[in-house]
């Protein structure tokens, strides 16, 4: 079990432990970022035992039988019944709505993406009076370069939900 405190919850640790049993060791590590973490297991050399006559957390108990979560995959959802629900007229309605706010976004990104492509000129855009350092050139194409990756993607994902709208 680890639990980290900011510095003001350590007189409420302090108290707590007082009204506990002593049945395992508590250690104080400062991490090398600079953090302070409280925990029953020392973690290196960065950890000190902290001296509490008598006055230690025990290690909640392990359960048993319960089946170990895989993280990144979400808990299912159940909707409470008193949830409010819209009826199927209305989402249609917002799904519409929704849809022709994606599609004009959509129809931005695709013209913004043309612009770009059109200024990046397959690689050779035109220099300007104020680049005559081939490295202010080069940066300005790397930045169109990852404009138009941006972009792209934009278009990629404005595609997809609207895909996704049902």
């Amino acid at each position: 079990m680890t639990t980290r405190f900011n510095r003001c919850a350590v007189p409420v640790l302090l108290a707590l432990l007082g009204c506990t049993a002593a049945q395992a060791q508590i250690y104080k590590c400062t991490t090398p970022n600079g953090s302070i973490e409280y925990t029953d297991i020392n973690r290196g050399s960065y950890c000190k035992a902290m001296d509490l006559p008598g006055t230690v957390v025990p290690a909640p108990p392990r359960r048993q039988g319960t089946p170990a979560r895989v993280p990144g995959v979400p808990a299912p959802v159940s909707t409470p019944g008193d949830f409010p629900r819209v009826d199927s007229a209305e989402q249609r309605a917002r799904d519409a709505d929704r849809r022709g706010i994606l599609e004009d976004e959509l129809k931005t990104e695709t013209q913004k993406l043309a612009e770009l492509r059109k200024e990046f000129n397959n690689g050779e855009p035109e220099r300007r009076g104020d680049e005559r350092n081939y490295a202010k050139y080069q940066e300005r194409v790397a930045g169109m370069r990852d404009n138009i990756s941006r972009s792209e993607k934009n278009v990629e994902a404005l595609k997809r939900e609207i895909a996704n709208i049902r």
